[in-house]
């Protein structure tokens, strides 16, 4: 994936994550951490996903900083399609 920080192996800052992300469109990359919420499991991610809230659940990257100071996350896929 293009512009994605890898994960540090030494660490646990930026690994694979289930999320549920707020997005008004799907199509982006990357999402800032203020609107993406970490979550324990792909089910809970279900649970708490809602499209009519444009409330999505997903598998993610993150957290890396972005060149503009701002923490996101990078998607990997989303989990209802």
């Amino acid at each position: 994936m293009r512009g994605f920080v890898p994960p540090d192996p030494q660490t646990s800052v930026s690994e694979e994550r289930y999320a549920v992300i707020y997005t008004p469109r799907k199509g982006r990359t990357r999402f800032p951490a203020a609107n993406t919420t970490v979550v324990a499991s792909a089910d809970e991610a279900f649970a708490m996903a809602n499209a009519e809230d444009k409330i999505y659940p997903a598998r993610v990257i993150g957290p890396s900083k972005s060149s503009e100071g701002v923490f996101i996350f990078y998607l990997m896929h989303w989990l209802d399609e």
